[in-house]
């Protein structure tokens, strides 16, 4: 018996050792990819974006008398200068709408999302003379596209001319003249859309921006503001940011959620499945022992071969279809090699009865249990805490010196 264990205990280890040396590689080619992949996602999708509020200018050129010394007498010239003011910003009322748009790129999802952003902002006119009004709109991101990018200006369409920079508009200005400016477009990002109230501690007024999102996981980054009101949707949220008279440093943004990842998923489950053998094995140890099946070591290790295809099986399967239908495959072909084994070395009835039932829940639910995101270790336990108490319960009156003294040392295959 001593023999018979220390078998189990080696093929245990050595199945270990592969699983390991698996999900390393999933992993090395999960994150090796990432950093190719991601840049691809971003040169043909876009980048993270981070608008900031236009600017408004105003540029006058004003005559001023300039007093020089030439040849001991002094001169006085009018000479022509150009001078510029700032327009402060009154107030803002933006509407964003956020639609996320998962991309599969080899082991990875990537969060790219398609945004409308429209803006209304109002100036507060403090020019003294006529002049040049500068309007510039900074684009929130250099590698990225920007479709029906409109500027108007007190309800007239602007001529905009762009750069890396932004978008500027140039048009005549005169004092006691209003100063609303609309700015609309789409365009795309990854990852993480904000708004940059201003570079570093920000004061705004009559300031609202009302979001919506087709995704419900909502998540705000680090120093980002909360909305001050939210309201649940048939698909994911209407959010709104309102303040009156705001003194912040932070920003405004939204971090689009992640789908469930095929990659780093198959190496978690790589790395786990030690812990699913050794349940595998314990059971069918005790069931083996209580009804007198003799099982050799031979026979659990290709009972450890088809648990070990699943991983294979699943970690290259994911980068072809869903995960979802990598599991089921993997599943199905694990489980199927399993039964159509055991039905040869102990019968159909405890082949498809208890090693299927033992593998369905041992294997499949075990993987499965990554799919419930902050509740594996609760399921696992679970699962494992109810086996425990079933095995105790079955063999409580067994004695186990009797059992062990009656098997033989190898049992013949």
């Amino acid at each position: 018996m001593f023999r018979h264990i220390a078998a189990l205990i080696f093929i245990f280890g050595c199945t270990s050792i592969a699983w390991i040396i698996l999900g390393a590689t999933v992993m090395q080619r999960t994150h090796s990819s990432d950093d190719q992949l991601k840049g691809h996602v971003a040169s043909t999708w876009g980048t993270p974006q981070e608008q900031a509020p236009p600017s408004a200018n105003v540029v006058w050129k004003e005559t001023v008398a300039v007093t020089t010394r030439e040849n001991g007498n002094i001169i006085v010239r009018n000479e022509q200068v150009e001078r510029t003011t700032v327009l402060p910003l009154d107030s803002t009322r933006l509407a964003v709408n956020l639609k996320l748009d998962h991309r599969q790129k080899g082991l990875l999802w990537y969060s790219t999302y398609v945004v409308d952003f429209a803006g209304d902002y109002d100036f507060r006119n403090t020019a003294a003379v006529p002049g040049t009004l500068d309007l510039r709109l900074p684009f929130p991101a250099q590698k990225a596209l920007y479709d029906g990018l409109t500027m108007t200006f007190n309800g007239q369409p602007a001529v905009i001319s762009t750069d890396e920079s932004g978008a500027l508009a140039r048009l005549p200005f005169n004092p006691g003249q209003t100063a609303v400016l609309h700015v609309a477009y789409r365009s795309q990002g990854l990852d993480r859309w904000r708004y940059k109230l201003a570079d570093g501690v920000a004061q705004v007024h009559n300031f609202s921006l009302a979001m919506r999102t087709n995704f419900s996981d909502i998540d705000f980054a680090d120093d980002t503001l909360s909305p001050t009101d939210k309201k649940p949707t048939g698909d994911g949220w209407e959010l709104t940011w309102h303040y009156s008279d705001l003194v912040s440093g932070f920003q405004i943004g939204m971090e689009m959620p992640e789908k469930l990842q095929p990659g780093p998923l198959a190496g978690q489950v790589s790395f786990f499945a030690p812990v699913s053998l050794f349940f595998f094995f314990f059971l069918m140890f005790i069931i083996t022992t209580m009804r007198g099946i003799n099982l050799h070591p031979m026979n659990y290790f290709f009972l450890a071969a088809a648990f070990f295809a699943f991983h294979l099986l699943l970690a290259y399967l994911v980068d072809h279809i869903s995960i979802h239908a990598a599991m089921a495959i993997s599943s199905i072909v694990s489980i199927a090699l399993v039964v159509s084994y055991l039905r040869l070395v102990a019968g159909i009835r405890f082949a498809a009865l208890e090693a299927g039932s033992a593998q369905l829940i041992y294997l499949v639910v075990f993987s499965y249990a990554f799919f419930w995101k902050g509740f594996t270790g609760l399921a696992i336990t679970i699962i494992s805490v109810i086996t425990l108490f079933v095995v105790m319960q079955a063999t409580g009156r067994i004695q186990w010196a009797d059992k062990f003294a009656s098997l033989p040392a190898f049992p013949r295959v």
